[in-house]
């Protein structure tokens, strides 16, 4: 009868040492003790999927091949990497890479330091002079311009492809270009093929201003506010840390692109032209605040049908628009 009432437990019964019904009994001690040990052994061991595994050696163990040291390595290759000095030693000494602590000819000079805890940033100062504040402050005195806000849309866990969002926050179009990694670099790269294509004229009028999040991705900004010859072609300013109402436009229209990629579906299985596909149309659907205009629409009244050609943006007929994710099933 103890167990068809409350607590539904037989503790209270006296005959409970003699019954030979089975019996389930709580430890508390028990109980804790494993949930430490679960605990523990779920931070063991090295957390990166293989293929970060396979990007980073591509890297580092040609290099360290011709002699170079991981030092070095972290200089020349910090935007690609994304990680720091410490982590890859912590890697060789793993085993993760092809190449072993015998080919360091000075790691034995050196006692093991205990790594620090922080995460990586290319310019950990990155924010000075970048903030939210003064963005606002530098808003005021060019009320006219137009910002356009980046930000990453992640897959899956355990697979390293992103996608780096684009978002004209006037005519609300947005870009996206797929990233095998989500690197400082990868983000350098898209900026700067996007300054060939357009040609600085054209890149400066599209871009004169950056609202990025506080990702290490954008962690390199002057890598992106400067061409090659040190020409001055954007200005990065950062959101602050956990807000991202801050720059809700981008967000709002992450929205659509959850339509066709829900989250949690990896990346890995689409191509740069899978995400163009998916862009066109959400660029070809009506909005409210736009009049019941698209914002292909609009962006063309803006800066011309040449310009967003370039872009590899195509227009999609109104009844041909999809929003599922059977828009991009093979």
């Amino acid at each position: 009868m103890l167990l068809v009432n409350p607590p539904y437990v037989c503790n209270g019964c006296k005959k409970r040492f003699s019954c030979t019904l089975e019996k389930a009994i709580y430890s508390a001690s028990n109980s804790h003790n494993e949930y430490r040990l679960i605990l523990s052994e779920a931070r063991q061991g090295i957390q990166i999927s293989e293929e970060e595994a396979l990007r980073l050696n591509a890297i580092i163990s040609p290099l360290v091949a011709k002699g170079h040291s991981p030092h070095a390595i972290c200089v020349n290759h910090m935007d690609e990497l994304m990680c720091n000095e410490r982590t890859i030693y912590n890697y060789i000494d793993n085993g993760i890479f092809t190449i072993r602590n015998i080919d360091l000819p000075r790691k034995v000079r050196y006692s093991i330091r205990k790594p620090k805890k922080n995460s990586f940033k290319v310019d950990k100062q990155c924010w000075l002079g970048r903030t939210h504040d003064d963005f606002y402050n530098y808003m005021k005195g060019h009320p006219d311009i137009p910002i356009t806000q980046i930000d990453s849309v992640e897959g899956t866990r355990n697979s390293d492809r992103v996608l780096l969002t684009i978002h004209f926050t006037i005519p609300q179009l947005m870009l996206a270009y797929l990233r095998d990694a989500n690197t400082s670099q990868s983000v350098i790269d898209i900026f700067n093929r996007l300054y060939l294509e357009l040609r600085p004229d054209v890149f400066t009028i599209l871009f004169p201003l950056l609202l990025a999040d506080n990702g290490s991705e954008f962690s390199n900004p002057l890598a992106i506010e400067f061409d090659g010859q040190g020409n001055q072609r954007t200005k990065v300013f950062y959101c602050d840390p956990s807000s991202p109402y801050q720059k809700g436009a981008a967000e709002n229209n992450h929205s659509l692109i959850r339509r066709i990629i829900p989250k949690g579906t990896s990346l890995d299985n689409f191509t740069q032209g899978d995400i163009t596909k998916m862009m066109n149309h959400i660029n070809c659907y009506p909005r409210a605040n736009l009049g019941n205009k698209t914002p292909y629409e609009v962006f063309v009244a803006f800066y011309g049908e040449d310009t967003i050609k370039k872009l590899g943006i195509s227009f999609i007929p109104p009844d041909e628009v999809t929003l599922r994710p059977s828009l991009l099933k093979k």
